[in-house]
């Protein structure tokens, strides 16, 4: 009897563990790529037309925020991630670069309520005629901002360490150039503001407070989405490598890994879309400390990733098909969590 008791509280404790309430917190944004706290109540929004909103919870009041970006909306472009850090914005955005030309560039500007004035400090070169693959988050680690340029479908440019597209990018907090990137250690070929070469669409990046290491997710093509880290001069292998997914058409692309390239720690074939993602730390879902979650848009889930280093262990889908295709994903200084619809609504994930 004592051992069934023992049996019952053990699954009783794993079934409760993940309980969680969904709550829809406001509504009637268009087309929201990300957002950023400014505080506990407030926060920025963007959307892929290009407008970017000021958001207070406790009122539930949206506004918008004038600013002088050149943001040219095509496909899978638009005005993208942005990021607030000690009263700077930073935002990624695909810029208009004249004649259908664009690049997925990052400007700053100091906070202000009424209007951002923003100054370029990263451009993405070539600018490129074409409506995907932008990437575009951001993160910052010390004193550095890290960048996901995606490779704007031209598939063997993330081989190119002499383009920006398709690289992960390393950049000090104003614009110049870090002297301890590759460039200046061991990849002498390289643009110098390149950290990492080899990645498709990396659309979700997240800096651990566990480790201090930068996790990413990036989209493959049909099949071949990937959950991995960011490392100083690797290489992720796009277009040589598949990561076990295939092209539209059904041809093949290359193996799912070989060495000398860097390994993921999960992918999934068929492809889920990753999107948004981040690594939690907090007080509401505790029990989650350490963990990865992980957005979709295709799949419309919010997945939960245990891994150990560069090690995966196990996957738990928390939700699926709730409120849509999820662009972002955020922690608030409460432990609870923010997520962003297509839908146009922001969610808040409790207990």
């Amino acid at each position: 009897m004592k051992k069934l008791l023992i049996i019952f509280l053990f699954l009783f404790t794993n079934l409760s563990a993940d309980d969680f309430k969904l709550e829809r917190v406001i509504k009637g944004f268009d087309s929201p790529w990300s957002l950023t706290f400014i505080d506990s109540q407030n926060l920025l929004v963007t959307e892929k037309p290009g407008n970017i909103k000021f958001v207070n919870l406790k009122e539930k009041i949206i506004k918008d925020i004038d600013h002088n970006l050149k943001v040219l909306e095509d496909g899978q472009g638009g005005l993208l991630d942005i990021l607030h850090k000690d009263n700077i914005i930073f935002v990624s955005y695909s810029e208009n670069r004249m004649n259908r030309m664009s690049s997925t560039s990052v400007a700053r500007a100091k906070l202000n309520n009424e209007k951002l004035n923003f100054k370029n400090i990263f451009q993405a070169q070539p600018p490129i005629n074409s409506g995907y693959h932008f990437g575009s988050r951001l993160v910052i680690k010390n004193k550095h901002l890290y960048v996901t340029a995606g490779e704007r479908g031209q598939g063997m440019i993330a081989q190119d360490h002499t383009k920006h597209p398709g690289s992960i990018i390393r950049i000090n907090l104003d614009g110049s150039i870090p002297k301890d990137n590759p460039k200046f250690v061991n990849k002498k070929d390289w643009l110098p503001e390149i950290y990492q070469i080899g990645v498709r669409n990396p659309q979700g990046m997240s800096l651990s407070p566990f480790d201090n290491k930068i996790y990413l997710t990036n989209h493959g093509a049909k099949g071949g989405d990937w959950f991995g880290t960011a490392n100083f001069g690797e290489n992720y292998g796009w277009k040589i490598l598949g990561w076990g997914g295939t092209n539209y058409s059904g041809t093949k692309i290359g193996p799912k890994w070989k060495p000398g390239f860097t390994k993921a720690i999960k992918y999934w074939v068929p492809s889920i879309a990753v999107s948004a993602m981040t690594i939690y730390k907090g007080e509401t879902f505790k029990e989650w400390n350490g963990e990865a979650l992980i957005t979709s848009l295709k799949d419309q889930s919010l997945r939960k990733i245990r891994f150990n280093k560069s090690n995966f262990i196990n996957e738990k889908i928390l939700f699926k098909g709730d409120i849509g295709r999820i662009r972002d994903i955020k922690i608030h200084e409460s432990g609870d969590l923010y997520l962003l619809s297509d839908k146009g609504e922001l969610w808040r994930m409790h207990k």
